[in-house]
């Protein structure tokens, strides 16, 4: 009923979807939009264009939007106010493309609100969202294709976040080298809710002078006008640049670039990754001057330093984009995993394996697999191997209570162990502590349930 009010008030914004399937190039999708998407008439490759100002019209290009199309149906996703998912979007497009093509060509596409949600994040806080439709995230990425290439190089090499080639390895490592260098404190800047609180106008100008084309500029302004529902109620939004959508990543290095190129110009040695920056300097009086500095920097931003949250103060022990510096032996500066980092990891980790769930350990472990690879992918650098033996032995722990639980009765573990090879006197002792769910499964069920066992089951190992 929502999508239908919103559908019904802003026309063009559901045709946008169209664009979106006529993307995919080798899908089916791509194949059954290709009789009718159509290209701005003097639209050639979108390489030639962006050599002629012509931005938008690059963007517009059938190859350009079927690379746009085949990221954003990888990428999957939610449907926005319209409630269409990919698929429908992508039969919504076979016949209202041509129309949504003429109204971004023209500056009169208005693009749909996008729809909020609230993300749960591990300190029990929650942080927003702004979902948009699968047509404007697909004219989103249209337009980052063709614009990402012509800023892109324009950033700060400090600068880490969202960007071609770049990642939060590469921000940490260049941390660990100002440490070892003799850096040994932070400066560390949080900022108060930023993208909620980027000065529309500011962001605008800052792009005006990146970019020399209007028609971008006044479809950027649109999709940082066009509200947020919540509700059922479209709030209108004056203020920010809402998370979800795929310009919000480079918007964002586009306004915050100026602090880095301020701090350059002084020889500061820094890391960026978005929001999160840390400068590394020699003392704490030096590390005051720069917190001074970069108050001056934000507030001319119009964007607001949260004070509980940053800090100057050691390099050592303090989080960093999930990481925490330490020294080793010979004065060795090493990467660790913060202990914010661990606790959420442990909290996840509940999350995923509730015993009470009624699945299988099969089920268990295949929802479970996806996770711990990522992390383990993500926290690679870390140079702490007692706390990923630590860590394995705490999920192997937590694996045979789910078990001892899923059997729950004394008389079904004593024959699930016996199948399992277990000797007459281990079967039965641990059947008799049945209830003891967490203190049971931590001694004599480790001479079953081994990690053999576990590893025949595709739990991956940390250490």
């Amino acid at each position: 009923m929502q999508s239908h009010k919103v559908m019904r008030q802003m026309p063009e914004r559901s045709g946008r979807a169209g664009r979106r399937h006529g993307e995919a190039g080798p899908d089916t999708a791509s194949d059954e939009t290709r009789g009718t998407l159509h290209e701005h008439p003097d639209a050639g490759s979108a390489k030639q264009l962006v050599g002629t100002g012509g931005l938008l019209e690059a963007a517009l290009t059938r190859q350009n939007l079927q690379t746009a199309w085949k990221r954003v149906k990888a990428n999957k996703g939610a449907a926005g106010v319209d409630g269409l998912d990919i698929e429908q979007t992508a039969r919504l497009l076979q016949t209202s493309w041509p129309d949504i093509c003429q109204a971004l060509l023209a500056g009169s596409y208005r693009p749909s609100p996008v729809r909020k949600v609230m993300i749960p994040k591990p300190d029990g806080s929650q942080r927003e969202l702004g979902i948009p439709t699968v047509i404007d995230r697909l004219i989103q990425q249209a337009l980052l294709q063709v614009l990402q290439p012509l800023i892109d190089p324009t950033f700060s090499e400090h600068s880490h976040g969202f960007r071609p080639g770049r990642r939060a390895h590469d921000a940490v490592k260049a941390a660990r080298a100002y440490v070892q260098s003799g850096k040994r404190v932070v400066v560390d800047v949080d900022l108060a809710k930023f993208f909620d609180r980027v000065n529309q106008d500011i962001l605008i100008d800052r792009l005006k002078r990146r970019i020399d084309d209007a028609g971008v500029t006044r479809l950027i302004r649109a999709y940082l006008n066009a509200g947020i529902m919540d509700g059922g109620v479209v709030v209108d939004r004056h203020m920010g640049t809402p998370q979800g959508g795929p310009l919000s990543p480079l918007l964002a290095n586009v306004l915050l670039d100026e602090v880095d190129k301020a701090l350059e110009g002084r020889s500061y040695c820094f890391a960026r990754y978005a929001d999160d920056c840390n400068v590394y300097v020699g003392s704490i009086k030096a590390g005051e001057r720069v917190m001074c500095y970069l108050r001056k920097l934000y507030t001319g931003l119009k964007l607001q330093i949260n004070e509980a949250k940053s800090a100057v103060a050691s390099a050592f022990g303090r989080k960093f984009l999930g990481y925490e510096l330490w020294m080793a032996k010979g004065k060795e500066v090493k990467c660790a995993v913060a202990y914010k980092a661990l606790d959420n990891f442990k909290a996840r980790i509940r999350q995923l394996t509730r015993r009470s769930g009624g699945r299988s350990m099969t089920q268990v472990v295949e929802k479970l697999r996806p996770y711990l690879l990522g992390w383990k992918a993500y926290f690679e650098m870390a140079q702490t191997p007692k706390v990923w033996r630590e860590l394995d032995k705490w999920l192997r722990h937590r694996f045979r209570a789910i078990q001892l639980k899923q059997w729950k009765r004394p008389r079904t573990i004593y024959r699930e162990l016996k199948a399992l090879g277990a000797k007459e006197d281990v079967a039965l002792q641990v059947a008799g502590n049945s209830r003891r769910w967490w203190r049971n499964s931590d001694r004599l069920l480790k001479t079953v349930l081994t990690i053999a066992y576990f590893d025949g089951l595709g739990v991956p190992r940390l250490s």
